[in-house]
């Protein structure tokens, strides 16, 4: 009777171990299904720079450094503005503060 009591302990910790990682799986595949993005080290999604920054700066009369400069920002922040001017910039505050050491103008378009 003595040798039950573990063992019925390790099968309930078994269990619920697989249902959390059952549950962990759900989620990554919803995730990917919805949004498309990787995720990073910390768990967040990463979003898809090339695209967010091609849309932001499809009409700019500077398209590469635009695209440029974006996909930089975007790197470091994981967010790009929605829109095409600058009254969206606020969306994203690190996107937002980010400025020019050489000359402290914003550094992101």
């Amino acid at each position: 009777m003595a040798f039950s009591k573990p063992l019925f302990a390790v099968l309930l910790l078994a269990a619920a171990l697989l249902m959390v990682v059952d549950a962990q799986q759900a989620t990554d595949d919803s995730s990917s299904v919805m949004g498309g993005g990787q995720r990073s080290l910390l768990g967040e999604t990463k979003i898809d720079c090339t695209s967010a920054c091609e849309a932001r700066c499809g009409r700019n009369w500077k398209n590469k450094m635009c695209n440029k400069m974006c996909n930089i920002c975007c790197g470091k922040c994981n967010c790009v503005p929605s829109g095409t001017g600058q009254d969206t910039r606020g969306q994203c505050p690190c996107y937002a503060n980010m400025v020019n050491s050489k000359n402290g103008k914003p550094k992101c378009p």
